[in-house]
């Protein structure tokens, strides 16, 4: 099986938790599936859904850290302006790998039509390389740094419902809201506590990378 594989990097990223809205704004550890639908909708140019491609990754960061943020309030009657300042964690130096299905992206990716973001307005991506590889099922292979659906069998982490993207119209409306398994992985070794998990179930492996992929598709998320 071939799959298109993009790797992009940023300097820091942010994926909001759902039920956060004011005060102190944590980062889920990796991003939800709705964030990388909308980040190959920014590349592509157009609305894209899991309906046109299956979609997979993987996501590590060097660290966390937490920073001030100003925000600016408007009033829409009085014009005016509020100010308030909020502790947001952010991940530094994040990178992640993308596997998609649809081999005919690669283009858009080589040359994205709107800028790419790994979570908020301010943390700006780029694309640092894109591969279209060949990938086998395998058992006994390390998996994490993405999400799971929950149940997934041999797997543990934070449980979190999370759309698995979201509508094209104004208010856009978050669909397929579901429970899944956010895994955490570091696999540099780096950090002990961050080991990636070791499944004996079989999983399409990146040989290159030494890791297990779970691809989303349509009709798992339907």
């Amino acid at each position: 099986m071939k799959l298109l594989r993009i790797q992009i990097r940023s300097w820091t990223a942010s994926f909001r938790y759902p039920g956060f809205i004011s005060g102190f704004q944590p980062s889920l550890p990796v991003p939800p599936l709705s964030t990388i639908y909308g980040l190959i909708s920014a590349a592509r140019g157009i609305y894209t859904t899991p309906s046109d491609t299956a979609a997979g990754y993987i996501f590590q960061s060097k660290g966390k850290a937490v920073d001030l943020e100003t925000i600016y309030e408007l009033d829409d009657t009085s014009l005016k302006a509020g100010m308030n300042v909020v502790r947001r964690e952010i991940l530094y130096e994040p990178e992640l790998f993308l596997y998609l299905n649809n081999l005919e992206f690669e283009k858009d990716f080589k040359a994205p039509h709107y800028p790419l973001l790994l979570g908020r307005s301010s943390d700006l991506a780029f694309v640092s390389s894109v591969k279209v590889i060949d990938v086998d099922l395998k058992e006994n292979t390390r998996i994490g740094g993405s999400i799971f659906p929950f149940k997934t069998k041999g797997l543990y982490g934070m449980l979190q419902a999370l759309p698995s993207y979201f509508s094209e119209e104004i208010p856009r409306k978050a669909r397929d809201t579901r429970p899944f398994y956010l895994v955490e992985s570091d696999f540099s070794g780096a950090r002990l506590s961050m080991r990636p998990i070791m499944s004996s179930e079989p999983y399409l492996f990146d040989d290159e990378m030494n890791w297990g992929i779970y691809l989303h598709y349509a009709k798992d998320i339907s």
